[in-house]
């Protein structure tokens, strides 16, 4: 385990690395679920909170895992032993989050025992893979040892705010300080150590399939609203409410994917290497509008199946306001890696979220809902369009200008 080559030809996700993501599957899937449940049940401020806990805890250990794949994945037998270790980590993490969410639900405490059991053994067994590339590459010895150090610290830190009776302000509290404490854990380890030899395209490669596993919830979320809403005893006859659902469900989800995939982030982060934190935690909020859009598209079967106590302003909200946050950061990692500004994206932004306001006040007005929910859809397509016509002309330039940036800047 002596670090791969960050500019190793062909570098792609290996089989191990894709079955490690099903385990996710099941993570982001029941979290998205258990939100749509409360949202409908007109619980919003638990369900928002217990929703933003679990997908901060389910994106960290995923970032942490993928980074140290893409620096040192062996692939051999012990490596992958300790990749199981942590897949049934996540296993358990998953099991505790009905718990978690109940909890708040009922308000109180939290209870977050299953999920901090889950939590600490993955991160034992990423402690132990850092344990290897310490003792076997002498050149990362030092970031491996810190990673260790301040893991430890970390996982410790959980089980006192999991385990402890704490009050639910304490808890909260801890909750800050230990996440906090989990995002810095890259500044801590690695900031003048010189880094590990991360691969930016396999990097970008491997978020881009989270987003893809991520963006299954929006196809989950069609299924489980659409599937009531079906007449007749053999599911044929269907009403305009189910067609609306798979409409708005799969093109909102297949366009939140063209614009996702618009932007070559491999392409930027060979360029843009000292961004990489910002590319890596920059997407947890993303991951977080993605699965929030599933849960949104869930909560609206729910109040066609008339199985919801919130309105239908408030239902037409709870999908907007995750696409919306997913398009913003979209824009926001685009030009922050990039260091570049366009008005053209100003002009995109703005009629996107015009849209999606469009959508709120068209329900707030009392048209149907499943119309509201169609208008939503069209928000991502707002940047596909500008993308497909005139933007991927300005992103080639903004492409080709820090190529060159880089060139002149390796030059002097």
């Amino acid at each position: 385990m002596i670090g791969r080559d960050p500019e190793e030809d062909g570098r792609v996700s290996t089989p191990l690395e894709l079955l490690f993501d099903l385990t996710f599957v099941v993570a982001v899937g029941t979290a998205a679920s258990y939100f749509a449940e409360m949202l409908a049940e007109g619980h919003p401020a638990q369900a928002i909170t217990a929703f933003l806990l679990a997908m901060f805890a389910i994106s960290v250990a995923w970032i942490s895992f993928s980074w140290f794949a893409s620096a040192f994945g062996t692939d051999d037998w012990l490596y992958r032993a300790l990749t199981m270790v942590q897949m049934i980590g996540v296993v358990v993490f998953a099991l505790g989050l009905p718990a978690m969410f109940h909890s708040l639900e009922e308000g109180g405490h939290l209870e977050l025992r299953a999920m901090v059991i889950g939590y600490v053994v993955m991160r034992v067994a990423m402690v132990s893979q850092w344990w290897r590339a310490a003792r076997e590459s002498p050149s990362f010895h030092d970031v491996g040892m810190a990673n260790i150090r301040w893991t430890i610290i970390a996982q410790v830190g959980w089980i006192v705010v999991g385990f402890a009776h704490l009050s639910l302000t304490a808890v909260f509290i801890g909750f800050a300080v230990f996440g906090v404490l989990e995002l810095l854990l890259p500044v801590l380890t690695q900031g003048g150590a010189g880094g590990t030899p991360w691969h930016p395209h396999h990097v970008a490669e491997r978020y881009g399939l989270f987003a893809i596993i991520t963006l299954g919830e929006g196809v989950v979320g069609t299924v489980a609203s659409s599937g009531d809403l079906l007449g007749g005893a053999d599911g044929t006859h269907w009403t305009g409410n189910a067609i609306a659902i798979v409409v708005a469900g799969v093109g909102l989800t297949f366009g939140m994917w063209w614009v996702y995939f618009a932007t070559p982030f491999g392409d930027v982060l060979v360029h843009r290497r000292s961004r990489g934190y910002l590319f890596g935690y920059g997407h947890i909020p993303l991951f977080i509008g993605i699965a929030g859009a599933g849960a949104g598209l869930h909560v609206a079967g729910l109040q066609l199946e008339h199985h919801s106590r919130i309105s239908e302003v408030a239902v037409v909200s709870s999908l907007a306001i995750p696409v919306g946050l997913f398009l913003l950061m979209v824009y926001l990692l685009h030009t922050l890696l990039l260091s570049a500004t366009d008005r053209f994206h100003l002009l995109l932004i703005s009629l996107t979220l015009a849209v999606l306001a469009a959508a709120v006040l068209l329900s707030a007005a009392g048209v149907a809902i499943a119309v509201s929910l169609l208008v939503v859809m069209l928000a991502p397509y707002v940047t596909v369009v500008g993308y497909e016509t005139i933007g991927h002309r300005h992103q080639r330039q903004m492409l080709d200008d820090l190529r060159a940036r880089n060139d002149q800047g390796s030059a002097a």
